[in-house]
């Protein structure tokens, strides 16, 4: 009987010392991993892939107001035709109707009599709607023996007309002539000279 009582004992024992060592070897080990992988999130960054995309996104609007090589070309309904060509453009964010050029040279074939008006600037604004420009610094318009240079031009298709002003500079195969502002109509071809102070005069060079 205590033989039997001793056998059950020692039994025990070694049930308890298998599995105390199963434990130890298997379980203990998996507990670290687990730790070890609970740590680590802490550190890593990940990023979601919808703020990536937001970003990217962002990214792309904010250049893509910069256009280069522009070229535009409308005819109004009396057949004259207007091409505008720029370096760059860069589109009014608030104004999307609206693209500021770099570089521009301006060409109006009138349908009439197939003359050719040229402008060129360093800068212009160009309005995409209803097709007005204005030109600015280094303006210069070429018509047949008519040269006129200026700071600034206001050119309106729907008007049909021209205004070019600040140091104003009109020369012909007759005159050179100096004023403030010059206004020319291209249907009627009627031409305005004049100084924005009407005590001032135009100052008329003739050409010798």
């Amino acid at each position: 009987m205590k033989k039997r009582n001793l056998f059950k004992i020692l039994l025990i024992l070694i049930l308890i010392i298998f599995t105390w060592f199963i434990y130890s070897k298997y379980f203990k080990k998996s507990n670290d991993l687990l730790s070890v992988i609970t740590n680590t999130t802490d550190t890593i960054n990940i990023t979601d892939p919808a703020d990536t995309k937001t970003a990217i996104e962002e990214e792309v609007i904010y250049n893509s107001n910069i256009i280069k090589d522009i070229n535009y070309t409308s005819r109004d309904l009396r057949g004259n035709e207007y091409i505008l060509v720029a370096k760059e453009g860069e589109i009014d964010l608030n104004n999307s109707d609206i693209i500021f050029l770099t570089d521009v040279t301006a060409n109006i074939k009138l349908a009439k009599n197939s003359e050719l008006i040229i402008i060129t600037s360093n800068y212009g604004k160009y309005n995409t709607i209803n097709y007005d420009t204005i030109f600015s610094k280094n303006v210069k318009i070429d018509y047949v023996d008519n040269i006129i240079t200026g700071d600034y031009l206001d050119f309106s298709m729907l008007d049909n007309l021209l205004i070019i002003s600040r140091n104003v500079v009109y020369k012909n195969l007759e005159n050179t002539m100096k004023a403030d502002v010059l206004e020319f109509d291209i249907k009627t071809k009627n031409t305005k000279i004049y100084m924005y102070d009407s005590k001032k005069k135009v100052n008329i060079k003739n050409m010798e």
